[in-house]
C-alpha cells in the first residue's frame, strides 16, 4: 500500500504539469469530441510507458540519448505547426458543443491523441525514465505496485480533466468565449515550439 501511495502521489506530480497533452484533452472534453476515446488513450498510453520504465528502466536508458530526443523534439515541433495550421483554418461556427460525436471522426482524433502522447519526449522522461529510475532498486512487488499507483493516477488525472472539460462545456458556447479559448490553445502550442526549439539549439 506504501509503495501504490509513493507511486500515485509521484505519478500524479509529474502528470499536474501542464503540457500539449493536457491542453489537447481539456479541448475535447470542451469540444465533447470522442472525450472517452481521448482519455483512454492518454492512459492506457501512460500506462504502458510507466511499465517499460518501472520494469526495462535498465534497457532503454541506453538507446534513449541526446540524438533520439533531438529527433522527437523535431517531429513534435512539425506536428504542432500542424495542429496551429489547422485551428487558424478551422472555422468557429463548425464547432458543435451540443453532440459529443461531431464531424471529426475517431481516426482523426486517434491520431492526433497519440501524436500529442508519443512525440513529446517528456512523456518518455517522466514516465519511462524518471520513474523507471526512481523504482530501480525496488523489490518485484514493490515495483508492481509503484506501477499501479503511478497508473491509477494517471487514469484518474485524464479522464478527471476530460469530463470536467465536458460538463464545463456549457459555460463555452458563444463564438466569442470560444474565440478566446482557440486564441489561448493556439499562443500556448506556439509558446511552447519556441521552447522546444531553444532548448535543441542551446
Amino acid at each position: 500500500m506504501e509503495y501504490a501511495l509513493l507511486g500515485f502521489l509521484t505519478g500524479l506530480s509529474l502528470i499536474l504539469a501542464i503540457g500539449a497533452q493536457n491542453i489537447f484533452v481539456i479541448e475535447q472534453g470542451l469540444k465533447k469530441q470522442h472525450v472517452f476515446l481521448v482519455c483512454l488513450i492518454c492512459s492506457i498510453s501512460d500506462l504502458i510507458l510507466i511499465c517499460l520504465g518501472i520494469f526495462l528502466f535498465h534497457y532503454f536508458n541506453q538507446f534513449f540519448n541526446q540524438t533520439v530526443e533531438i529527433i522527437l523534439n523535431t517531429l513534435l515541433i512539425l506536428f504542432l505547426i500542424h495542429f496551429i495550421y489547422t485551428k487558424i483554418k478551422t472555422h468557429y461556427s463548425e464547432i458543435n458543443f451540443h453532440n459529443e460525436i461531431t464531424s471529426i471522426s475517431k481516426t482523426n482524433i486517434f491520431i492526433k491523441t497519440l501524436g500529442f502522447t508519443y512525440l513529446n519526449p517528456h512523456v518518455y522522461s517522466d514516465t519511462v525514465f524518471f520513474l523507471g529510475n526512481f523504482s530501480k532498486n525496488y523489490l518485484l512487488n514493490q515495483k508492481i505496485s509503484f506501477g499501479i499507483g503511478a497508473a491509477i493516477a494517471s487514469f484518474l488525472f485524464f479522464f478527471t480533466l476530460g469530463y470536467l472539460s465536458n460538463y464545463l462545456s456549457k459555460y463555452a458556447k458563444s463564438e466569442k468565449i470560444w474565440k478566446i479559448i482557440n486564441i489561448f490553445i493556439i499562443s500556448f502550442m506556439s509558446f511552447l515550439i519556441l521552447y522546444i526549439a531553444k532548448k535543441m539549439f542551446i
